[in-house]
């Protein structure tokens, strides 16, 4: 098979959970490029309203659906649509999280709760939906977007970072117990990605300077600087083709490589 083709996603379905916008939007951007069919959801019929039309700008017929990810019989429900209008799910992605910022002593257990349901308990729900019809195929590719947080702890990120860590050991279950089904589990570890959420943080301060945490990850990351949404696309699209069909259980961290650098002897 040629490189070409191993990289093709053509007749291939793709669900990206939560991308009517931001990462997962990048991510289901570059599937299609790729030649896959998208499907998305997200909570609120306005979201995935505002995520049609997103695609449609770029030239992408996708298919929308409201589900909340974390409700079971909600997400069977809408498994079962997908496959009745679009096709059975070829390719996973499970993208939808939410992060709190909250130092941990200060942090009710219900909000830790919450984080946990959205992004551990749900890919675990929507994995669980769709590797029945993979295993029936014969194949199946499941991206869970994992986190540096899957690694590291900082401040305020308790709940986060547990949920990551969870996700990481789920990633390397799934591959562990549906290997043999010919379905590969790996997850993509996004570094620091200029997005909406994040642009706070990357604001130029009244004095002309770049905000200080914005100087602490342009310090650490040996690209220099953030990353782009865009950044994910191709590591997506070698994940979720059988470029990668011997790839399984691996965490691949998009991070300009933060990880591999100690960072800068202070001046």
């Amino acid at each position: 098979m040629d490189n070409k083709t191993n990289f093709s996603l053509e007749s291939k379905v793709a669900l990206v959970t939560g991308a009517s916008y931001g990462i997962g939007f990048a991510i289901a951007k570059a599937l299609a490029g790729a030649g896959a069919t998208i499907v998305f959801n997200d909570i609120k019929q306005e979201l995935v309203d505002k995520g049609i039309a997103a695609y449609k700008e770029e030239g992408i017929t996708a298919y929308g659906y409201v589900c909340d990810v974390t409700d079971e019989d909600a997400v069977n429900a809408m498994i079962a649509k997908i496959e009745e209008e679009v096709g059975v799910v070829d390719v996973l992605v499970n993208n939808a999280g939410i992060i709190k910022r909250i130092p941990m002593i200060e942090m009710s257990a219900k909000d830790f709760r919450q984080v946990i349901d959205v992004d551990l308990n749900a890919p675990f729900i929507v994995s669980k939906a769709v590797i029945p019809s993979m295993i029936k195929k014969g194949h199946g590719k499941i991206i869970n977007i994992c986190s540096m947080m899957s690694e590291f702890g900082r401040e305020t990120v308790s709940a986060y970072a547990a949920a990551k860590g969870g996700l990481k050991m789920l990633t390397r279950n799934i591959a562990s117990e549906y290997g043999e089904h010919n379905i590969q589990c790996n997850g993509i570890g996004p570094g620091y990605i200029a997005t909406p959420q994040t642009a706070p943080l990357r604001e130029v301060q009244p004095d002309g300077s770049r905000h200080p945490f914005d100087q602490f990850i342009i310090s650490k990351t040996p690209a220099g600087r953030w990353g782009e949404a865009s950044d994910l696309g191709g590591p997506a699209v070698f994940l979720a083709s059988d470029a990668s069909d011997f790839v399984n259980g691996q965490i691949l961290y998009v991070d300009g490589g933060i990880q591999a650098y100690i960072g800068k002897q202070p001046s």
